[in-house]
């Protein structure tokens, strides 16, 4: 997953984002009552959501522009002893590549703040979409790469992040993107989701220093569930690393 601070353990850099996940797995499965959905990963690349999903019984594709990642995902899945399909390609390939109304979940992952057009991106997510169908998008938050960039002492790329409309800090921004809660909210809509609850994605685990979690025995849990609890605080949510939000298709 890309994004900026301290690299955490996957289980605090992600809990946040299962827990919406199981949820929307969980309605899916009673909705139509099938124990194995079809998921579909776009910009999935290694496979750190996919193969956990197909570990738990679900048909899962993989599309990814990166022949390296989608290398690295089939010998991640084989070690973990399932099955992952993997394609080549662009998350705005989707209606070339999948059959329309095929999905029940699409994930989009860190791949908004990259495409080239989103809105083409979330147009096609859309289109392979079953009707009742969710869409799980996680992208970078300009507030937050405002306050890392500060906390680095860089604060005229601080200032540039919150007056450029895209997020961005300067020409050397590996990010190219961001988006704000209700930037989030305008393209799901506009791609044709009814749009529910916006999750924070890591509030505190970019910013507590590395001492003070690693060894440290329960700390870790703990921090998880600090950031369950953060993720929809109404003041703390809009200042994590990334943003979480679930689209549903109508």
């Amino acid at each position: 997953m890309r994004g900026e601070g301290v690299t955490r353990t996957p289980a605090v850099r992600t809990a946040v984002v299962w827990d919406a996940l199981r949820s929307v797995l969980a309605e899916r499965t009673a909705a139509t009552r099938r124990e194995a959905l079809d998921i579909v990963d776009a910009g999935g690349g290694t496979g750190g959501f996919a193969v956990p999903l197909a570990a738990l019984g679900h048909t899962v594709t993989v599309v990814d522009p990166s022949p390296d990642s989608l290398a690295a995902l089939e010998r991640r899945a084989k070690e973990r002893g399932v099955g992952v399909r993997s394609l080549q390609g662009d998350a705005a390939d989707l209606g070339e590549l999948l059959s329309r109304d095929s999905a029940d979940l699409v994930l989009c992952h860190s791949v908004l703040e990259y495409v080239e057009d989103p809105i083409s991106a979330l147009t096609a997510v859309a289109g392979v979409l079953r009707r009742g169908g969710a869409v799980s998008v996680l992208a970078a938050n300009p507030v937050a790469s405002a306050i890392h960039r500060a906390l680095a002492g860089q604060f005229d790329e601080a200032r540039a992040v919150l007056d450029d409309p895209r997020g961005s800090w300067g020409d050397r921004d590996p990010t190219p993107r961001r988006f704000a809660a209700d930037t989030l909210t305008e393209l799901l809509t506009a791609t044709g989701f009814a749009v529910g609850a916006i999750h924070g994605v890591r509030v505190f685990a970019d910013l507590v220093p590395s001492r003070l979690v690693d060894g440290e025995p329960g700390s870790a849990e703990a921090l998880v569930a600090l950031e369950q609890a953060a993720a929809t605080h109404p003041v703390l949510r809009d200042i994590a690393t990334q943003l979480h939000a679930l689209g549903h298709r109508t």
